[in-house]
């Protein structure tokens, strides 16, 4: 096997396969890639067995075989040589050699035959979706899912495909986070999954917006993401999401408007003088005007009056303020409406011009 390329055009597949690869494996060659070359086209997979990455490039002088050489180390080597380097790699034996100018290193490599692959995912559903509209969803959502939980479920974030649309939903139990867009295709049958956290995680590094199309692929154990350079494939967690309809507030009629920077500020700011713990803010609502209570066990105390529109009268209800800040930072409008019900029941936080994205916070009893 042998190949050469740029510095600059290798480094970027191997940045989006070599944080698949975990620092501490159970078997020695998962701390590796596999590297193929094939008709002038270099593929490298990294694999921790949940999740697996394939990046494609083409490469110069090639000559076609596999190996597996140390993921990280090659990365670290290539990203230490200077810009605008000419790197060519070729094996011989078990040994592989990288050179660049006068520098040269020699890795040790594994066989290909003992590296792992995913089962083949056998797709029940197949839809195209912009590769802006999947990152959005996933940026807009991903920060409300749980972290090791015992309800293991809620350690992923929830793909609800139907209806012409695809909605990502999130939650801790605390908070819930859910956002949608629309589908070109027709006929689609329903669908949930939940992708494991490290699978949204290197999904979401992955997805570089733009209008270039992927083609999702759902079976029974795997979601799998293509794009025309890369192959993304998950397992799923199995196991069944909460009904988070049932989540959503029904009947929060009591709607506050307001500038959506405003807010946070304002939050940001009453949040130092908050509970370290419990981190609750009171929010109290009157017409035209939302007030800001935080208060601490040193007896201090923040307050902060913020203009709103709104005709609610005598409305008191505690949150608490990350929440609330992690919600305003996932939503994109100039204005926000916080639907409230009464003090003992979830805000319902949107952008003021649509509901294609919600965000769901449980009251705190202060």
């Amino acid at each position: 096997m042998r190949f050469s390329l740029q510095r600059e055009v290798f480094l970027k597949p191997l940045g989006q396969v070599v944080n698949v690869v975990e620092r501490r494996q159970t078997l020695p060659v998962l701390a590796n890639l596999l590297v193929q070359v094939k008709d002038g086209q270099l593929s490298l997979t990294g694999t921790d067995l949940e999740v697996e990455m394939i990046a494609r490039t083409p490469v110069d002088d090639a000559q076609d075989g596999e190996t597996t050489i140390p993921a990280r180390k090659l990365f670290d080597i290539v990203r230490a040589l200077p810009d605008g380097s000419k790197i060519a790699i070729s094996q011989t034996g078990d040994k592989v050699t990288v050179q660049a100018g006068r520098s040269r290193f020699t890795l040790a490599s594994l066989s290909a035959n003992d590296f792992p692959s995913v089962d083949e995912v056998e797709a029940t559903e197949r839809v195209s979706v912009s590769e802006a509209a999947l990152k959005e969803l996933i940026e807009r959502t991903a920060f409300a899912m749980a972290q090791q939980d015992v309800r293991y479920y809620l350690n992923g974030l929830l793909f609800d495909l139907g209806d012409q649309r695809l909605r990502c939903v999130a939650t801790d139990g605390h908070r819930l986070a859910l956002c949608e867009t629309a589908l070109d295709a027709e006929g689609q049958t329903k669908r949930q999954i939940i992708v494991p956290r490290k699978g949204v995680q290197e999904l979401q590094r992955l997805l570089e917006g733009g209008d270039r199309t992927l083609e999702l692929e759902m079976g029974r154990n795997h979601i799998r993401v293509k794009r025309d350079d890369v192959t993304f494939t998950s397992k799923l967690i199995d196991g069944r999401f909460p009904d988070y309809q049932a989540v959503i507030p029904i009947g929060a009629d009591r709607e506050v408007r307001i500038d959506r920077e405003v807010l946070r500020a304002a939050l940001q700011r009453a949040a130092i003088l908050s509970n370290e713990k419990y981190r609750g803010v009171r929010l109290e609502v009157s017409p035209g005007q939302l007030r800001i209570n935080a208060h601490n066990p040193e007896q201090e105390e923040a307050q902060e009056e913020v203009e709103a529109e709104t005709k609610v009268d005598d409305l008191a209800v505690g949150f608490n303020v990350n929440y609330l800040l992690d919600a305003l930072s996932a939503l994109r409008d100039e204005h926000v409406v916080l639907a409230l019900r009464d003090a003992n029941s979830s805000a319902l936080v949107r952008e003021a011009s649509n509901d294609r994205c919600r965000h769901v916070v449980m009251p705190l009893r202060l």
